[in-house]
């Protein structure tokens, strides 16, 4: 208990010194990112989807989960363009593959992939710039039809990518 009280004094600590002093340029976010103080906005644009097996609904549902991730865990604004902070990319891949073979050579499991290319631009330090494939992947049994699980698996592995991305790009893991 000590040690979170301490911690917890160390974050206030922190934060108190970067309001008492106008050169703070980091803002400490309780997420554990951090944001550039002079940053108000970030550019999402919508992620096409590239794949060769297309999912006619996930370029949206992908780019809206991104969105409201970076809203709900971030101050800063979501504009069309010219953001100081941006986010563009394509979904790349969209696969399903056999896993868990059996002894008689069929699959138990099904797994289905999702990889996004993502190019993050930050206006305030270019050397957190980065153009990087994240990729994610959800199993589901095979005597299940892709068609009565693919929404779900879809949103579970969304979900995982768009933490992935916020955290390359605000939290610098």
């Amino acid at each position: 208990m000590s040690k979170v009280l301490k911690n917890g004094w160390t974050v206030a600590a922190l934060v108190m010194l970067c309001l008492m002093t106008s050169s703070c340029k980091m803002t400490v976010s309780l997420t554990g990112g951090t944001i550039d103080a002079r940053a108000k906005t970030v550019a999402i644009t919508t992620f096409p989807n590239n794949a060769s097996l297309v999912n006619p609904t996930l370029s949206q549902s992908f780019t809206t989960a991104l969105k409201d991730k970076i809203q709900g865990q971030t101050p800063l604004t979501i504009v069309g363009s010219n953001g100081d902070y941006e986010l563009e990319g394509e979904i790349t891949g969209y696969t399903v593959s056999p896993v868990a073979i059996q002894g008689n050579e069929t699959a138990a499991m099904n797994r289905l992939t999702i990889t996004v290319r993502v190019r993050f631009t930050n206006k305030f330090d270019e050397n957190q710039n980065f153009d990087q494939s994240f990729s994610r992947y959800a199993d589901y049994s095979s005597s299940q039809n892709l068609s009565s699980v693919e929404s779900s698996l879809v949103a579970t592995i969304s979900d995982a990518l768009t933490d992935d991305i916020f955290n390359k790009a605000f939290v610098n893991w």
